[in-house]
């Protein structure tokens, strides 16, 4: 059931991607509401995959303690992905550098803490959901 997984976190993480830029143009005067993300993105979302088994290990702790990890564990990855990404094709299209001096080489925002704390929850919710569908099926087989 990975590869099923990984296509439903890749599309998940596009429609909130453009829903959070869409809300950000409004904040900027742009009553269009106009979203945006990049195919990269997909792949990277779909990559939640592998911290499923993350969240097996941490469910019994405290969601300021679960929040906490997935805050580091998504700084991780988009700082990975966005530094494999320059290498491989010379930019991190997501480059904050011009947006905030709470950046480290503009791969990572720090203010965005709060919403990546908030996104990992919400993973939760989708991963048990997943489960929940995956044992349903499995049982009417």
């Amino acid at each position: 059931m990975m590869i099923p997984h990984y296509f439903i976190y890749g599309a998940v993480g596009l429609l909130i991607e453009i829903f959070w830029t869409g809300m950000g143009s409004l904040l900027s005067g742009n009553f269009a509401l106009t979203g945006h993300t990049y195919l990269w993105m997909f792949f990277i979302y779909g990559l939640a995959v592998f911290l499923e088994p993350i969240h097996d290990l941490i469910r019994s702790k405290s969601m300021l303690i679960r929040g906490l990890i997935w805050v580091t564990l998504i700084y991780a990855i988009e700082f990975s992905t966005g530094l494999f990404l320059k290498l491989l094709i010379g930019y991190c299209p997501w480059d904050y550098s011009n947006a905030t001096s709470l950046t480290i080489w503009g791969l990572i925002r720090f203010d965005y803490a709060p919403a990546w704390f908030i996104a990992g929850i919400m993973f939760e919710k989708l991963h048990d959901k997943l489960d929940q569908i995956k044992i349903t099926y499995l049982t009417n087989k």
